[in-house]
C-alpha cells in the first residue's frame, strides 16, 4: 500500500459510518461496471421508493425474524 493510500485510509477511518459507506460506494462505482450500473440504479430507485412509502405510512415493515422464517420455508 502506498503512502498516499495509507493517508487516505487514515483520513477515511475517522468519518462517520454513513460517510465511509458513501465513500466505499463511490470508489466501487469508479470501476467500469457499465452493465451492472443500470441494474444497481433500478434497485437503488426501488429501495428509495420503499423507504419513502414506509415513511409515509403507505406500507408496513415486517420483523427480520418473520422474513427469515418465510425465506427458510421456501
Amino acid at each position: 500500500m502506498t503512502a498516499t493510500v495509507q493517508q487516505i485510509l487514515k483520513s477515511a477511518s475517522v468519518l462517520s459510518p454513513i460517510d465511509r459507506a458513501e465513500l466505499i460506494e463511490k470508489l466501487f462505482l469508479s470501476f467500469d461496471h457499465s452493465e451492472e450500473r443500470s441494474v444497481d440504479a433500478a434497485w437503488r430507485h426501488e429501495v428509495e421508493d420503499r423507504f419513502d412509502a414506509y415513511d409515509a405510512g403507505e406500507i408496513e415493515a415486517s420483523p427480520a425474524e418473520d422474513v427469515l422464517a418465510r425465506i427458510s420455508r421456501l
